[in-house]
């Protein structure tokens, strides 16, 4: 199976479970969301690579009934009662591992860990009915852009007819910025690095190897690094763009609690 046959989306999740308690700043997103799920194909099972799961090897859910991890402090009660039900899938776990070693990585499975927010919140908005089996694949600690770029290419491999890939992230992840005035000065660095990000993703005048080197060294784009002073909701995008082998076919523009962020289809 090629590359072009995994329908593939990195996603911007926004903040904890903030999403589906109808906070303003999110209309956009959960409306972005909901877009998506109505854009694509139905999928068959679906694959969430989170920014809110690290491990020293690609690690992969194999529970066949995963629980929810509510990795978020600080927010209402029944912010602690959300479920979502949705099965695992041991068989595509086992499949996301082969692939993954057969190009030359070690794994681990983890029959225990349950799915964090960066993949219930957003799933529960596109699929509420938390029928379609859910598999989460963690980063690799070190966040090397190549190594990520290197776990999507051997996804690409993955047989399962009507798969979804899912990098779930935030295109613009500065903590204290969120809670800081914002100026026309931080607007302009956080708009310089949204193009930039949208032209790595959607411009067909790159080549693979182009965009490939654009997104090695992220970090010399446009006020990187005030965007992104960790790169852990960056390198789910890495991962998407391994799995595919061509501009995207769609980009939406988003703006999250006060910020411009981005969204992407493969």
């Amino acid at each position: 199976m090629n590359k072009a046959a995994h329908t593939v989306l990195y996603i911007s999740h926004g903040a904890g479970p903030l999403p589906v308690l109808g906070d303003e700043g999110h209309t956009e997103m959960v409306d972005n969301l909901k877009l998506l799920a109505r854009e694509i194909p139905r999928p068959s099972a679906v694959l969430v690579v989170s920014a809110h799961w690290e491990e020293s090897v690609p690690t992969v859910t194999t529970a066949a009934r995963p629980d929810l991890y509510y990795d978020y402090y600080g927010f209402p009660p029944e912010s602690y009662e959300l479920r979502y039900p949705a099965p695992g899938d041991p068989d595509l776990a086992r499949s996301v591992r082969d692939a993954l070693e057969d190009k030359g990585f070690a794994t681990r499975a983890d029959g225990e860990r349950g799915l964090d927010h960066g993949v219930f919140i957003p799933l529960t908005i596109m699929y509420p009915e938390a029928d379609i089996p859910c598999v989460q694949l963690s980063l690799i600690k070190g966040l090397d852009p190549a190594a990520h770029l290197a776990m999507g290419e051997a996804l690409a491999g993955l047989t399962r007819d009507n798969l979804l890939i899912v990098g779930s992230g935030f295109s613009f992840h500065n903590m204290r910025a969120f809670f800081a005035q914002d100026t026309d000065e931080t607007r302009a660095w956080n708009e310089a690095f949204e193009q930039w990000l949208i032209e790595t993703c959607s411009a067909p005048s790159l080549d693979g190897a182009e965009r490939r080197q654009r997104l090695l060294g992220w970090e010399s784009a446009p006020h990187a690094r005030y965007c992104h002073p960790r790169e852990e909701h960056l390198m789910p995008l890495h991962v998407c763009c391994g799995a595919t082998d061509r501009a995207c076919a769609a980009h939406y523009r988003l703006t999250i609690v006060g910020k411009r962020a981005s969204a992407y289809r493969w």
